[in-house]
């Protein structure tokens, strides 16, 4: 299964100019975790950084930085790991282990995003795959009861 076929299309994004006060509250509108950075760059807007809510509470609040003196080009991650829409899930899921991370942007063959990548996506969908693994084994079952029975 391809990257593409499970990813989230609905980024929130921002630029490198943004305050720290606007992204909170993009993630508060959008109810999201995550903003990823990105630049245009051939009509296309390419992912350069991303920045988590934890980024935000462990790197600036816990150290007591001026929220004003910093932008979000200042505090995103700039080694940014990014699949590829016709990337596979697994090996994809393998790169994000082995990095530890749990978001990873999606892009087209020309850089530009269409999806993030996201565990909490991941864990859902198993979870609805395996939910349904159960649904046929129990109609399995019944059938083998009415048959027999």
């Amino acid at each position: 299964m391809a990257v593409g076929e499970v990813c989230n299309r609905e980024v929130v994004i921002t630029d490198r100019e943004s305050s720290i006060l606007e992204v909170t509250k993009l993630m508060r509108r959008h109810h999201v975790g995550d903003v990823v950075i990105t630049e245009d760059r051939d009509g296309e807007r390419v992912p350069v950084g991303i920045v988590t809510d934890r980024d935000i509470v462990v790197e600036l609040l816990a150290e007591e930085v001026d929220l004003n003196a910093v932008d979000i080009g200042d505090v995103m991650s700039f080694e940014l790991l990014i699949a590829r829409e016709d990337d596979d899930i697994l090996e994809t899921i393998k790169r994000m282990q082995g990095k530890g991370i749990r978001r990873m942007p999606v892009v087209n063959q020309r850089g530009g995003l269409v999806g993030l990548l996201a565990m909490d996506d991941l864990v859902e969908l198993i979870a609805e795959q395996l939910s349904d693994l159960v649904k046929l084994i129990n109609t399995e079952q019944s059938r083998e009861r009415n048959l027999r029975g």
